[in-house]
């Protein structure tokens, strides 16, 4: 048997007859600040899950299913989510510090005000994905963010190694000792070997201060 309770308070949310939640369904359940720091979670499913303010740091979320699932300032620091698929995902307000979303489906997901320090995003997909947020030294290697709103956002140190970053919104981004290798850039143009060397905070097409 396995409860799972409120993070704050202990109070429980909800009894499961079960021995693993490994593989298992949550559907649309109501589990606003649910506790689920450090269980193995891995292959579930969660879409359409109302986790609002739900404690998931340290968990085993590889596979995971969050599609359309209300993630409103969740915690998931330090979360192995490799090859989760938060497609649609409300994650405004989320901690996903140190957070390994690689080859993680993100499109079309919100992540206004999310706060991804130090994530691994290598190889997924962000595309047309709000991703107005902090990404303060996150690695982004190969991951595809082919139309995301990044407006304001904070890329500073970011890894943006072979990514694809055309269409995509840059207005009025911090950029400071970000790295560009083999990346498509913007207007679609490949930018081969560069990087910043001082902070850039800038409302001008971004790509522009590379070709200079």
């Amino acid at each position: 048997m396995i409860e799972i309770r409120q993070s704050k308070t202990g109070e429980l949310i909800m009894r499961l007859e079960e021995e693993s939640l490994e593989g298992f369904r949550f559907g649309a359940a109501q589990l606003v600040g649910a506790d689920f720091s450090n269980m193995n979670l891995q292959g579930g499913d969660f879409s359409n899950a109302d986790i609002r303010e739900a404690d998931f740091s340290g968990a085993l979320l590889q596979h995971v299913k969050f599609k359309s699932a209300n993630c409103k300032r969740a915690c998931f620091e330090r979360c192995d989510l490799k090859s989760a698929d938060l497609t649609d995902s409300f994650l405004e307000g989320a901690n996903l510090q140190d957070a390994d979303l690689s080859d993680a489906i993100l499109r079309y997901a919100r992540l206004t005000e999310a706060d991804l320090t130090g994530a691994n995003l290598s190889g997924s997909d962000l595309s047309l994905a709000d991703l107005r947020a902090n990404f303060n030294e996150a690695t982004m290697v190969n991951a595809n963010l082919r139309g995301a709103n990044l407006t304001g956002a904070n890329l500073n140190g970011v890894d943006f190694t072979g990514a694809n970053l055309q269409d995509a919104k840059l207005i009025d981004v911090s950029m400071a000792r970000v790295k560009m290798s083999n990346t498509i850039g913007q207007d679609g143009t490949l930018i081969e070997d560069t990087s910043t060397r001082q902070p850039l905070v800038t409302s001008a097409p971004w790509w522009q201060f590379w070709r200079k």
